[in-house]
């Protein structure tokens, strides 16, 4: 825990100079995922636990209505994006851990509801939670898009899953105070495309062009 050793200042400059040594790409890849899961009608589900779980939550929330514009609330017609985050049925989790075990509380709800060629982001700062390993296991078998959202080493879960988001810092709290301003970035872009404004919509065009 940095913050028992470091001044606020001193927190603060921490922070920065981890945001020095992001990859930049591996955000720019997630957000590339969401939004062509957007395109496509097909789900994006996450899962964590503890702070990684509230970001999962937090990431969902914000996906789910974020992305709309204002003017399209009411518009039953709009497209939405398709999110669901697995830490939130409380009563389905309470129940798959009591009489199943704790491992089990997400892969069990992607039986029931994934398909090939979902999205799966499962987000974990030591990369060895291992309720989210087992859900990215059956991801991967059955042919979704799988992230790894991670801190420290990675840990197993920067290997098993298809895709990297890392945030290689050794302190919890740094890493999901980074992971969640990464997300607020990927809204923000995924915002911006499905509304069709500026920058990311020139970027789109200029990756279309170069793709051609």
């Amino acid at each position: 825990m940095l913050g028992t050793e470091l001044t606020a200042r001193q927190y603060l400059d921490r922070c920065g100079q981890a945001f020095d040594g992001l990859d930049v790409s591996q955000t720019q890849g997630l957000s590339d995922e969401i939004y062509a899961a957007y395109e496509d009608s097909r789900f994006v589900f996450l899962c964590g636990n503890g702070g990684s779980g509230s970001n999962s939550s937090h990431f969902c929330e914000d996906l789910g209505k974020s992305t709309l514009s204002r003017k399209d609330f009411n518009n039953d017609s709009v497209k939405r994006l398709r999110v669901l985050s697995l830490t939130d049925n409380t009563p389905y989790i309470l129940a798959w851990g009591n009489d199943e075990g704790f491992d089990r509380i997400f892969v069990e709800q992607l039986k029931n509801l994934a398909s090939p060629d979902d999205v799966l982001i499962a987000i974990s700062g030591s990369g060895n939670s291992a309720n989210v390993l087992s859900a990215v296991q059956w991801a991967n078998k059955h042919h979704l898009k799988t992230w790894g959202v991670t801190g420290f080493d990675g840990g197993t879960l920067r290997m098993l899953a298809k895709n990297s988001l890392h945030v290689p810092l050794d302190d919890m709290g740094l890493v999901e105070s980074i992971h969640l301003i990464l997300f607020h970035w990927i809204l923000d872009d995924v915002y911006a495309r499905v509304n069709g404004m500026g920058r990311c919509r020139q970027n789109v065009q200029a990756n279309e062009h170069l793709a051609a």
